[in-house]
């Protein structure tokens, strides 16, 4: 990202409005709402939201609903417009998950009886018939890598087998293949490069069996808590069966070292043994599985409320600011003596924040235009809470001018860390800004300008990059904004040992640096409340940030 510096002032002229690239003066009434943020009263929020007691606060869950009637109750004491559903805060979302009977499931290989969850976890696809098996190596084809496991193999209407190498998760089922980086695909998907479920559902297979490392041996309870306990979807993004549009049915099941072992019995190769060569098991072999499922009814919510302008026409307008308020839960780890993910950063930093700005906008003269404050859930399932309130919104998003999203701004790197999982974590008077020149020069003038005329923190915007291999513009809730057509800015400390753990503690977060983080975002907020104009929207997302 380019930052030109000037020695003298000077105003840059854009269509219909005029924003200083420089410093930005910042006024007394500025000054006293950011001052409105302070350490100790994020501190005292964040213990409460990052607490034991709020078990993770995965969605849905009953810590999950207790932060929302928490924030909730603090908007009404400070006279918050709600503007959920029916007059409420809340917008509610319906939910379903199709629970397992464990009782109707049946694994079947070779004529002999497995259990589901204890040696099979089905990861797509109830109902696999007698399928026989093929197996394909790490089942990874990358043409830059000269790597094509399935040179000779015919894989149609075959279960491919293949070795995962590494750790897996709901988003990476089958990890690169050791040697590979994320670089070496390059290409198009499919043609030069694919994973083992891309090319066996391209080429005719009728699903893939991952065969567990030693990763997914230790970590069997934590796949079966990812994949296993019954798939939970947002009804209102449901579409019809694909079975209905005539798609293919296509099976992925991941096997535990028995199965596995009872796979490869009496064969030449056994991968368990460290044997990677391609090549066709017994025809007569065959694995089978039928999943039961039984519906079970369930809810969340996202947080909206409103805090009205006081110019007569600006006030129709809203600039929005959010963070999602989730969090990953209790872990199913047994071998863990701390189980509770707490989230203190992720997301309790942003979630705490948005309510401290809010409080502080309290207590202060109206600005000229309203405040649209979301508090998001379901975040950490593919961004739910934002995606529905973009397509099922409860406030005319068309009057949102711009969108400021808060995700993970408590920690910091301190001097002599030498923890590699804190290598790209941000510094004490540092953060990462994503997107804010993105899609409109505006904005990205004004939030460049607040920064230099109030704290000057390092504004490092490394990851503004299209091609950003952490694709960290696509994880969290302003991209559905953005997809919206709303120009959005990011806020973000960085990953860190703690990311996504139950170390992820409030007692760990850097008070100092959030409250200089959070100030900068309540001035740059009112700035954009107080514009004559909406931001123009001068630029179009790059291709690749319009699809996740």
């Amino acid at each position: 990202m380019r930052r030109t510096f000037f020695a003298f002032f000077v105003l840059v002229a854009l269509v219909g409005q005029s924003v200083a690239q420089a410093a930005l003066k910042i006024s007394p009434v500025e000054r006293k709402f950011a001052e409105g943020v302070t350490a100790k009263q994020l501190s005292d929020y964040l213990y409460f939201v990052a607490s034991d007691e709020m078990e993770g606060r995965d969605t849905p869950s009953r810590g999950l609903d207790t932060t929302a009637k928490f924030i909730a109750m603090n908007l009404s004491r400070w006279g918050f417009k709600p503007a959920g559903d029916d007059g409420t805060y809340f917008q509610k979302i319906a939910l379903h998950r199709d629970t397992i009977d464990a009782t109707a499931t049946t694994v079947t290989f070779g004529g002999q009886a497995f259990v589901y969850g204890q040696d099979l976890i089905r990861v797509s696809e109830n109902h696999l018939p007698a399928t026989p098996i093929v197996f394909a190596g790490n089942g990874w084809m990358i043409k830059s890598k000269s790597l094509d496991p399935y040179a000779g193999l015919d894989i149609k209407g075959k279960l491919v087998a293949v070795l995962s190498e590494g750790p897996m998760s709901s988003r990476v089922a089958v990890p690169l293949p050791a040697g590979v980086a994320q670089a070496d695909l390059t290409g198009a998907r499919g043609i030069d490069w694919a994973d083992p479920v891309t090319y066996g559902r391209t080429h005719g297979a009728a699903g893939v069996v991952i065969l567990p490392s030693k990763w997914a041996a230790e970590n069997w309870n934590v796949l079966l808590g990812q994949f296993a306990r019954g798939r939970l979807v947002v009804d209102k993004f449901q579409t019809a069966p694909a079975a209905s549009a005539g798609a293919t049915p296509f099976a992925v099941a991941i096997a535990s070292p028995k199965l596995a072992n009872a796979i490869f019995a009496g064969e030449t190769g056994d991968p368990m043994s460290g044997y990677a060569t391609s090549f066709t098991l017994t025809p007569s072999k065959a694995l089978s599985y039928m999943v039961a499922t039984k519906p079970e009814v369930l809810s969340t919510q996202n947080v909206v409320a409103v805090w009205e302008g006081s110019d007569p026409k600006l006030k129709d307008e809203m600039v929005a600011i959010g963070a999602h308020y989730d969090h990953i839960g209790i872990s199913l780890n047994p071998s863990l003596p701390d189980r509770i993910n707490n989230g203190a950063d992720d997301d309790g930093s942003g979630t705490v924040s948005v309510l401290s700005i809010a409080e502080a906008l309290a207590q202060v003269p109206r600005p000229k235009r309203s405040v649209l404050f979301v508090w998001h859930c379901g975040e950490e399932k593919g961004l739910w809470g934002s995606e529905y309130f973009n397509k099922f919104p409860t406030v005319d998003v068309k009057k949102v001018v711009a969108q400021l999203n808060i995700d993970m701004i408590g920690r910091s790197k301190k001097a002599g860390d030498t923890e590699p999982k804190d290598k790209d974590l941000s510094g004490e008077n540092a953060i990462y800004v994503i997107g804010k020149d993105m899609m409109s020069s505006t904005l990205g003038n004004l939030v460049s300008g607040v920064n230099a005329g109030y704290l000057k923190l390092d504004y490092d915007t490394r990851y503004d990059d299209p091609k950003d291999p952490n694709r960290f513009f696509f994880r969290s809730d302003h991209f559905n904004y953005a997809l919206n057509g709303i120009p959005i800015t990011f806020w973000f400390d960085g990953v860190h040992v703690d990311y996504h753990q139950p170390g992820d503690e409030p007692q760990k977060i850097d008070y100092n640096k959030m409250e200089k983080v959070a100030r900068t975002i309540a001035i740059t907020l009112w700035k954009l409340t107080d514009m004559k104009d909406r931001p123009k929207i001068d630029k179009q997302l790059p291709p690749e940030l319009t699809q996740r």
